[in-house]
C-alpha cells in the first residue's frame, strides 16, 4: 500500500512559514499599540473623550468584521495574491494616516482603513491552495501559533518602542512592515497552481443558515465575541491603572514580560488535559470562571502593582487557554461541509467583539466611571459562563484530510459510503470536485490504515 507522506515539502514549508509571517505581521500591527494607545490618545485633540478613544482603539475591528468574509470570496474570484496585496496596501495606508493624525478623528479614520485591509480569509485560502490536504491542519496550526507568539511579543515590545519612537512611530513602523510584506508575498510565497474554493477553509453562503442554527456554534461565537470585547476593555483601563500605581509607561513591560511568559507556560497543561483526556468542556468552563475572577481581582487590587500583575497573570492564562480551545471546539462541533463557514463567522464575530469592547469600555469610563469597565467584563463573563454551561461536551474527535486521485461524482459517493463504515469514523465528506476526503474520527480506535487503503486505491 502507498502510504501518505508524513512530512511537508520544501515548498509547503516555505508557503506555510511565509503566510504565517504575513498573518502574524498583520496581527502585530493591531496588537502592538494595545498597551500604550489609551495613554497616548488621551493627549490628542478630542482624546479627552474616552468614548472616542475607545472607538479609535477598536475601529479596525468593525471594518475587519464586515469585510472578512467578502475578502475571502473576492480572493476566490480574483485570486489570492491580488486581494492580499490590496489588503496590505490598505493596512499600510491606514497605519500612515494614524501615524500622522493630528487629532483623535484622524486616528479613527486610520484605524478604520487598517481594518479594511482584511487579508485573513485570503491568507487562509492561499494556505489551502499551497498545501496538500493531509498537511493543511499543520499549516493552519503554524498560523495560529504565530498569532499567539505575536500577541505576547507585542505586549512586551509596545512600551519599549513607545519610549523610543512613540505611538506615531509604532504606527509608521507597522506601515513600513506592511509594505515590506508585499515583497514577501511576491517573491517568497509561491504562486498557487490552482485557485479554488476549499470546503474546509472557505465560507459558503449556502452554509450560513446551517451554522447560525447550530446552538453550540452560537455559544462559541458568543464566547469569542465576549473574550475579545473584554480584552479590549482591559486595555482601555489597565494602562491608566499601572500609571496611577506609579509605573511609568516605558516600564509597563516590567509587568507584561513575566506575566506573558508565565501565562504561556501555565496554559499548556490545561490544553493537554482538554485534548488528550477529553475534558474540553470542563477546562473551558474553568478558564471562563478564572477570567471572571481575574477581572474582579483587577478591580479590587488595582491600587497595587503586585495585585494588578497577579490579576493579569490569571487573566492572560485563561485568555490563552480560551484562544486555543475555542477554534478546536469549532472544528469538533461544526459539520465538515460547514467548517469553513463556521470559522468565517467565528472570525468576524471576534473582530466585532474587539470593536464593541473598546467602544463600550470608553463609554463606561466617560459616563459611568473607571470601575464600570471591570463590572462590564465581570457581567459579560458571568453571562458567558451560563451560556457555556448549557453546551454539549464536544466529542473527542480530530479531523483528517486526504488528497484523492481524479474521481467522478458516483465514485466519490461510493468512497464516502465505504469510509463511513470504518471503525472510529464519525463523519465523512468526499468532494470529488476538490479531490478531497475529509473525515471526523475518534481520537482512539480510529483505523488509519484502513482509511489510507481506501483513499489510495479509490472507491
Amino acid at each position: 500500500m502507498q502510504h501518505i507522506s508524513e512530512s511537508m515539502t520544501a515548498a509547503e514549508r516555505r508557503a506555510s512559514t511565509g503566510l504565517a509571517g504575513i498573518y502574524g505581521l498583520r496581527m502585530l500591527g493591531l496588537f502592538i499599540i494595545l498597551p500604550v494607545f489609551a495613554l497616548y490618545a488621551e493627549h490628542l485633540p478630542g482624546g479627552e473623550s474616552h468614548l472616542l478613544m475607545g472607538i479609535a482603539l477598536g475601529a479596525y475591528g468593525l471594518t475587519q468584521a464586515i469585510l472578512q468574509i467578502p475578502a475571502g470570496w473576492m480572493s476566490d474570484r480574483y485570486g489570492r495574491k491580488p486581494v492580499i496585496y490590496i489588503s496590505l496596501i490598505l493596512f499600510a495606508i491606514g497605519s500612515f494616516i494614524a501615524a500622522y493624525a493630528s487629532d483623535i478623528y484622524w486616528v479613527i479614520i486610520g484605524r478604520v482603513v487598517q481594518g479594511a485591509g482584511a487579508l485573513n480569509a485570503a491568507v487562509m485560502a492561499l494556505t489551502a491552495d499551497l498545501t496538500r490536504e493531509e498537511h493543511r491542519t499543520k499549516a493552519m496550526a503554524m498560523i495560529g501559533i504565530t498569532i499567539g507568539i505575536t500577541f505576547s511579543i507585542s505586549m512586551v515590545l509596545s512600551p519599549l518602542l513607545n519610549s523610543v519612537i512613540g505611538v506615531p512611530g509604532i504606527f509608521a513602523m507597522t506601515g513600513v512592515l506592511a509594505i515590506l510584506a508585499l515583497g514577501v508575498v511576491k517573491w517568497v510565497i509561491p504562486d498557487p497552481a490552482i485557485t479554488r474554493f476549499h470546503s474546509d477553509s472557505g465560507a459558503s453562503s449556502k452554509r450560513f443558515g446551517e451554522v447560525l442554527r447550530n446552538k453550540d456554534l452560537l455559544r462559541l461565537d458568543f464566547g469569542i465575541f465576549s473574550l475579545h470585547a473584554i480584552l479590549m476593555s482591559v486595555f482601555m483601563q489597565v494602562p491608566f491603572v499601572l500609571e496611577r500605581d506609579g509605573l511609568v509607561v516605558a516600564h509597563h513591560w516590567y509587568v507584561y514580560l513575566p506575566v506573558m511568559l508565565i501565562a504561556f507556560v501555565l496554559m499548556v497543561p490545561p490544553i493537554i488535559i482538554a485534548e488528550k483526556k477529553a475534558k474540553m468542556k470542563q477546562v473551558f468552563i474553568l478558564a471562563v470562571f478564572l477570567a471572571m475572577c481575574a477581572q474582579a481581582l483587577l478591580m479590587f487590587a488595582q491600587n497595587s502593582i503586585w495585585g494588578v500583575a497577579a490579576a493579569l497573570l490569571v487573566f492572560f492564562t485563561s485568555f490563552n487557554i480560551l484562544e486555543a480551545t475555542l477554534p478546536s471546539m469549532i472544528s469538533k462541533i461544526a459539520p465538515l461541509a460547514a467548517k469553513g463557514t463556521a470559522m468565517g463567522v467565528y472570525s468576524s464575530v471576534q473582530f466585532l467583539g474587539a470593536f464593541t469592547g473598546a467602544a463600550a469600555g470608553g463609554a463606561l469610563m466617560q459616563y459611568v466611571g473607571h470601575d464600570a469597565v471591570f463590572m462590564f467584563a465581570i457581567a459579560l463573563l458571568f453571562i458567558w459562563l451560563i451560556v457555556a454551561y448549557g453546551m454539549n461536551p464536544p466529542a473527542a474527535v480530530s479531523t483528517k484530510m486526504y488528497h484523492l486521485e481524479e474521481i467522478t461524482g458516483p465514485q466519490g459517493a461510493l468512497l464516502q459510503e465505504q469510509l463511513a463504515r470504518l471503525q472510529g469514523v464519525r463523519e465523512v465528506m468526499v468532494v470529488a470536485a476538490e479531490n478531497i476526503a475529509c473525515l471526523k474520527v475518534d481520537m482512539k480506535g480510529f483505523d488509519q490504515d484502513a482509511v489510507e487503503q481506501l483513499v489510495t486505491k479509490g472507491a
